[in-house]
């Protein structure tokens, strides 16, 4: 048995995870038909600015920007000051700009987000297992051009070894506990900007406390 795959250390650690987020641009976008896009976008954005309160790496990048066009701006404002790789490889495990940032980082937990999932999820995804890599797969934050060849790339990758995840799993493990208060009023807000029913009933708790506390005041 793969010891990376279960135990604790098979969880997401901050400081061993990097995430690449790849081709969420507008050209993707018009076929994108596994998932509503509204909630493509709200995944993405939630995932990287997650990443940003736990100060995971996070590698962007778009494929052929000038006909793809940019890299959509909810994600983009996320890290103003970053611009995208910007590549010709379809695969983005072939284009030495990214690996080369990723081994230098020396981190092995590789999660991936991607439009769309049948080509430029499954591509990295399945050379990076050949490659060592622990990887997981954010397939809320991923789609393809049908449900049908989003679910058959996913069960590809993990049939390759890839660990399916959802944004809110991989929030939850980088917490992992309440009491790790440098990283928890930061994910809150996460959760409350894009956590939708989770969000609201975080938001309602709060009220629920702050009504408790002015009533023994």
């Amino acid at each position: 048995m793969n010891n990376n795959k279960t135990g604790l250390k098979a969880l997401l650690r901050p400081e061993d995870s990097i995430l690449v987020l790849i081709d969420h641009q507008p050209y993707q976008f018009t076929n994108l038909n596994s998932h509503e896009p509204t909630m493509i976008i709200n995944n993405v954005v939630a995932l990287a600015k997650a990443a940003k309160v736990f100060e995971v790496p996070t590698i962007l990048t778009t494929v052929i920007e000038e006909r793809g066009g940019y890299l959509i701006k909810g994600l983009q404002d996320v890290f103003p000051d970053q611009k995208p790789i910007d590549r010709t490889f379809i695969n983005t495990w072939e284009d030495p700009k990214v690996t080369d940032l990723v081994k230098k980082s020396g981190r092995k937990q590789l999660i991936l987000a991607a439009l769309w999932t049948e080509i430029c999820l499954a591509m990295p995804a399945i050379q990076a297992l050949g490659e060592g890599y622990d990887v997981f797969i954010v397939t809320d934050a991923s789609g393809g051009v049908s449900a049908e060849s989003h679910d058959m790339a996913v069960r590809r990758m993990v049939q390759a070894g890839a660990v399916p995840v959802t944004w809110m799993a991989v929030a939850a493990e980088w917490q992992r506990d309440w009491a790790r208060e440098e990283t928890a009023a930061g994910l809150s807000n996460v959760l409350l900007e894009h956590g939708g029913g989770s969000g609201v009933a975080f938001a309602w708790e709060m009220q629920l406390l702050a009504s408790a506390q002015a009533a023994t005041k």
